[in-house]
């Protein structure tokens, strides 16, 4: 093995989760934060290429491999594992923190991987990882959805590891290089990775498990898993015109529950996957221009998202309630994470100067350049729903609106910084966007700042921000609950689970009444034939044996004589 003197940011990660797991007090938070900023950096020195070759059986694995897309992923991973750590420092679960680093490292090891081998066992390190960031919730609700997510996800890897085989038989490589679906294998592959980003029928599985982790693990879920679907994708399906399709799917999916959702976080989960749906439809197009647009909204996505359930996890921390029905009026207590939830709620929105607007525009763009008409009306439709559900319903629930009387004070401070650093980012990147677009996998000749783009981006906003409040009566709180896909399996499966089990039970019971019923009859039969009172079991008298004796032996003479 060949390692070339260059050490893996991914696992960097990972020996920060096993290094912090027993220490406690400072130790510990000086473990979780310190190991994210050398992995961080370990990023940085990577150069383009292979830095690490292994032999495995017959194929050549590089499980550590860079350029500019792993790169950017990696980075923002890495960020995300320190800005997640920082607001978690408070977290008194013990398992939580080091189960985030490892699926942080997992994370990087997929963007890091140049090989579907390596892939894969970074793919379930993950699933591991963030099922255990879900269970430490140490709720009984977080534990039945901790067993359901690591349910999906490990289907979604029977998926991906049988493509992967079925790859490696028909082409006899592992290199990890853009798929076409022209075999059952490629199929499968992609399968796999669409269960990770949450796109249709599995989508419920990620509102189904985010908000049932702590007010710190619903952060660090929201990071990891999508994007790196999003990164393979990039990665492996770039212009697979299916993707287009399969993404407005996501985006409307996700306006209209998150709509419809009363749990404040349950709104934020449906909103990833409505978010996701864009970095989608650009993996889709397939052009420079959408795949640098997706791959730029999976970053600044990252921070937004972040920054929003942060301060919903700020809310929650000092509340204990998610519900919008039972919070309003925080804003008089808590204005620091109201201003934050409102940066990360205009970021979202794409609103100009915040980091959204130079990201999310790209792929909006790129449908024009491609003259998709109908993907490019359906995205800006999309925007003004973005709006709704997370730009106003969000924050105006939570942070305003009916007042609830609850008066809580602003979270500890490390979770200030936290939620200050990621606005800072979030207007940073919106401002001044450079930077980003200087890590993108290709040249970028955008620019998002130019008069028509503003205004129309504006109109669309304020004419979204109009109809919210006029239809107000239609979207004010209610104690509500919303019907899933998840429900054919987490209820309809159930139901159809006992139903089947009593039916077999029942069956079981009348198959073994009638074998006991005939071993009943037959038992009286043999009692009656062999019993003390049976025929066979009699006392016969001397003279009748004698008579028979004498009746079998010349039976006997008869027929030997005859024959």
């Amino acid at each position: 093995m060949d390692t070339a003197n260059v050490f893996h940011p991914g696992l960097i990660l990972i020996v920060g989760a096993l290094v912090a797991a027993p220490l406690r007090g400072n130790l510990r938070q000086a473990a979780t934060l310190l190991f994210p900023l050398f992995a961080l950096f370990a990023v940085w020195q990577l150069p383009d290429g292979a830095a690490w070759h292994l032999r495995y059986l017959d194929y050549e694995l590089a499980p550590l491999a860079a350029d500019k897309l792993s790169r950017l992923f990696a980075a923002i991973f890495t960020l995300m594992a320190f800005g997640g750590a920082l607001f978690a420092l408070g977290q008194k679960n013990r398992v939580e923190v080091p189960a985030a680093l490892l699926y942080a490292g997992s994370a990087v090891g997929v963007a890091l991987a140049g090989d579907l081998v390596t892939v894969f066992v970074f793919w379930e390190l993950m699933a591991i990882g963030s099922t255990l960031v879900v269970w430490s919730a140490g709720t009984p609700l977080a534990w039945r959805a901790s067993v359901r997510y690591l349910a999906v996800h490990l289907f979604g890897g029977v998926l991906l590891m049988a493509g992967i085989a079925g790859h490696v038989a028909d082409t006899g490589s592992v290199a990890f290089a853009r798929m076409a679906l022209d075999s059952p294998a490629h199929w499968l592959i992609l399968a796999g990775f669409l269960v990770n980003a949450g796109a249709p029928p599995l989508s419920a599985w990620l509102p189904d498990a985010y908000p049932e982790a702590s007010w710190s693990g619903t952060v660090f879920l929201s990071a990891f898993t999508t994007k790196t679907a999003v990164y393979v994708l990039l990665r492996g399906f770039p212009g697979t015109e299916l993707l287009i399709w399969i993404g407005v799917f996501m985006i409307f999916y996700g306006i209209v529950y998150a709509l419809l959702e009363n749990d404040m976080r349950r709104i934020l989960a449906y909103s990833i996957v409505n978010q996701v749906g864009f970095m989608v439809v650009g993996i889709g197009i397939g052009t420079e221009m959408a795949l640098n647009g997706a791959a730029a909204h999976a970053f600044t996505h990252i921070i937004y998202k972040a920054l929003l359930l942060m301060s919903a996890g700020a809310v929650l921390y000092r509340t204990g309630r998610r519900k919008c029905t039972d919070l309003g009026g925080l804003f008089q207590s808590m204005p620091l994470t109201a201003v934050c939830g409102i940066i990360g709620a205009l970021s979202i929105s794409s609103f100009p100067l915040t980091s959204g607007f130079i990201s999310k525009s790209m792929v909006a763009q790129a449908a024009a350049d491609q003259h998709l008409l109908a993907v490019w009306m359906l995205l800006a439709a999309a925007s003004a729903g973005v709006f709704l559900h997370a730009g106003i319903k969000f924050p105006w629930f939570v942070f305003f609106q009916k007042d609830s009387g609850l008066r809580p004070a602003e979270p500890p401070k490390n979770m200030q910084a936290a939620m200050l650093f990621f606005s800072a980012l979030c207007i940073g990147l919106g401002v001044y966007p450079d930077p980003l677009y200087a890590m993108l996998p290709f040249p970028v000749d955008y620019a998002p700042y130019t008069g028509a783009h503003v205004v129309a981006q504006l109109q669309l906003l304020l004419f979204s921000g109009l109809a919210f409040f006029v239809m107000l009566n239609f979207l004010k709180r209610t104690l509500t609950i919303t019907l899933d896909v998840d429900w054919f399996y987490r209820i309809a499966g159930a139901r159809l689970v006992a139903a089947v089990g009593g039916l077999i039970s029942r069956t079981l019971e009348s198959v073994s009444a009638a074998l006991a019923r005939r071993s009943g009859a037959l038992h009286a039969t043999l009692l009656r034939q062999h019993g003390p009172e049976g025929t066979l079991a009699r006392t016969w008298p001397t003279g009748s044996m004698a008579i028979w004796v004498v009746v079998l032996l010349l039976a006997y003479l008869v027929l030997y004589y005859l024959y």
